[in-house]
């Protein structure tokens, strides 16, 4: 029998891939009041440190203690992970198409695993690289590869960059929790160091009419709350269940919920290949998720 809490590793997972999946419903509302990806992403950072921040100054003030020695790592994921990864696929988006943008970004599993083989001998299995396989296809399909094009060299130069900066959260959010700490922890000195690195780039005039109006105010709090405290909770969760390989190639439900919100929030039609993209996600989902290989 499995453990409960190990079982839990792949809900956590797909839980954090549901709700990064929403993101679209949050940017083209913002996109449509006259803000960038940048403001979009310093509005994110900001409820979601907000949130944990104030949950652990209630109830767990502890969790805030950290070691020096240790800040470099939360440095990793806060500004090697979180903020690069928005700086350079936004940068990618500028020269080449969102599709091949968002197949750039899926390749971050890859990475994942690779390092984990490394650095924390995790074991590359069959299964492992099926369901990779599986779900590096069906992304590609999802996002429309082939419809819109557009390819160039810094181009994928930036969208590779924003998938090794995706991995960097999976593998260095590996050596926090071995260092001690706990998922909490991690989440909020991520953000916090996160939402530094922000400021220096934000667009202070754009951001700042927000404040004045309880509606979009309302919104910018969703944005943090549904697309950056909680799925980062539950993903970070799943890393203190499960191999960070395994938990990268489940979150890649990602693409096929943006997908599902489109179709039925905004009515965009979704072709074949769109259709079969989903299905080869959710097979990769379910290869991972039935009992028969045992985790490093």
């Amino acid at each position: 029998m499995i453990p409960l809490k190990k079982s839990l590793g792949p809900i956590y997972a797909l839980s954090a891939g549901i709700l990064w999946g929403s993101m679209g419903v949050f940017v083209r509302h913002f996109q449509a009041v006259g803000l960038d990806s940048l403001e979009i992403g310093w509005f994110r950072a900001l409820f979601g440190l907000l949130v944990v921040g104030l949950y652990l100054g209630l109830c767990h003030r502890d969790l805030l203690k950290v070691r020096l020695r240790d800040l470099p790592l939360f440095i990793g994921t806060g500004v090697g992970s979180l903020f690069l990864l928005s700086l350079t696929y936004y940068t990618a988006m500028q020269y080449v198409s969102l599709a091949v943008a968002g197949v750039l970004l899926y390749t971050s599993p890859i990475f994942v695993m690779l390092f984990s083989a490394v650095l924390f001998r995790e074991t590359i299995t069959p299964r492992k690289l099926l369901s990779l396989a599986l779900a590096f296809l069906g992304c590609a399909l999802v996002s429309g590869l082939g419809t819109d094009a557009r390819i160039s060299t810094p181009g994928i130069l930036w969208g590779l960059g924003a998938a090794l900066s995706y991995s960097m959260y999976s593998v260095i959010g590996r050596y926090i929790l071995r260092r001690g700490y706990g998922s909490w922890t991690m989440i909020f000195y991520s953000f916090l160091f996160c939402f530094l690195a922000d400021c220096f780039l934000c667009d202070w005039q754009s951001v700042g009419p927000v404040f004045v109006q309880p509606v979009e105010l309302l919104w910018a709090a969703g944005l943090g709350v549904v697309t950056a405290f909680f799925p980062y909770v539950f993903y970070s969760k799943a890393l203190e269940r499960m191999e960070g390989s395994r938990a990268s190639i489940l979150a890649s439900i990602e693409p096929v919920v943006a997908a599902l919100f489109s179709v039925f929030l905004f009515q965009e039609p979704l072709n074949a290949g769109g259709i079969a993209g989903i299905v080869l996600v959710l097979a990769a989902v379910v290869l991972l998720s039935v009992p028969g290989e045992k985790s490093a």
